[in-house]
Formats: structure tokens, sequence, C-alpha cells
């Protein structure tokens, strides 16, 4: 099983930066809409850029709207965004691996492992692919080969669970099992007899 992390395991909280955005007068989401654009993301991604250098191109961009101060403030906001794990997503997975290989595929910066650490994962899984390790990026068909090498299987024996409809796309146009994910309910249906007993204690089925 190949599964992504952020938006699916991870989720971050961004209501402080998007009060931050509402004091300087920018609609919420701009600094996202910024920040995520493929010339200032990519770079950090494919660990060509440190964390501190992709806060300082969000500045660049937003300083002739807001000033250089709060601009900075914001890309500082965004990179230090406090982040949660799904516990119903990690449970399913821990049930999960205990009968298939299970391989994390993400798109990360340079940080990856210490974040894992913090979010209490840094065993979840068999394997780890980042983007920002191996230099190349899902929907890049590259980075699906090498999971599926990790994951020590065939390609079409692989089932991918991503939030982004391009990266599933990827995935089955190399012969993997895509799972565009939603909610819980998505991995948990994916899953089938592997999901069972996997919901958290104190949480409804």
């Amino acid at each position: 099983m190949l599964c992504d992390l952020d938006n699916v395991i991870r989720f971050y909280d961004t209501a402080p930066l998007a009060a931050l955005e509402r004091a300087a007068g920018l609609p919420e989401g701009t600094t996202t809409e910024v920040a995520y654009a493929p010339e200032v993301d990519l770079p950090l991604l494919l660990g060509r850029i440190t964390p501190d250098t992709w806060v300082e191109s969000i500045t660049a961009s937003l300083t002739g709207r807001v000033g250089a101060d709060r601009a900075r403030e914001l890309g500082r906001a965004l990179a230090e965004a406090p982040f949660r794990a799904d516990e119903e997503v990690v449970a399913l997975l821990r049930r999960a691996r205990t009968h298939v290989p299970l391989v994390l595929v993400t798109n990360a910066t340079p940080r990856l492992d210490a974040d894992l650490a913090l979010l209490g994962l840094s065993g979840l899984a068999d394997a780890v692919v980042s983007s920002a390790v191996e230099q190349v990026a899902k929907p890049d068909a590259a980075i699906y080969r090498i999971a599926a090498e990790r994951a020590g299987v065939p390609m079409e024996r692989c089932l991918f669970v991503d939030d982004r409809q391009e990266n599933v796309d990827a995935a089955t146009a190399l012969g993997m099992t895509g799972i565009l994910y939603r909610e819980p309910a998505d991995l948990r249906r994916a899953l089938g007899p592997c999901a069972q007993y996997a919901t958290p204690p104190g949480r409804a089925r």
C-alpha cells in the first residue's frame, strides 16, 4: 500500500494564518496561493532550497502588497503552521500494515523526518519515499516506481492513496489501483477486510 501524507494523514491548522491575512487586508488563502505556485514550491519539494529560503520567496512575492515585514510574517506563519495526524487514518494504516507493506509517498520538505517524529509516526510505515530526498515529485512516474520498489511488489499490485486527482491518475497510468482520498471512509472501503477493528477506541464505526 502506497499512501500520501498531507491531507490524508497530516492536516494543518491554517486559522492563525487566515487571521493574519484578514488583518493585512488580504483574501484568505492568498499566502498559500503564492507559496504553492510551482515556481515557489517545487524547489523546496525537490530539496533544492531550505524552508527558510522558501519563506523568503513567499516574502518577495507578497512584499508589494503588504510590505516586507508583514509579508515575512505571513510566510513564516504558513511554514510554521501547526499540524496533527488523523487518528482514524493512522489506525487504518497500522491495521493495513499487518497484512501488506506500507510505504508513505509524499511531496515533502527536507524536514519530513522531524515532522514525522513530532507526529509520533516515525515508525508508521515500512518505508518513506520523500520528494526532497529522491529529488523527484508526484506526479512524475519515477517516484511511483521508487515506491513500488521499496514496497517490494510489482506496480500492478500497489494500492495508491492520494488527495490529488493528478497524482492518482499518474498511479493508475502505471497499473496501480488508485484511490482519491476525501475522508477516512474512502480508505476504509478500499482496504476492505484489512480495515477490520481499525477504529480508534471511543470512535463510532
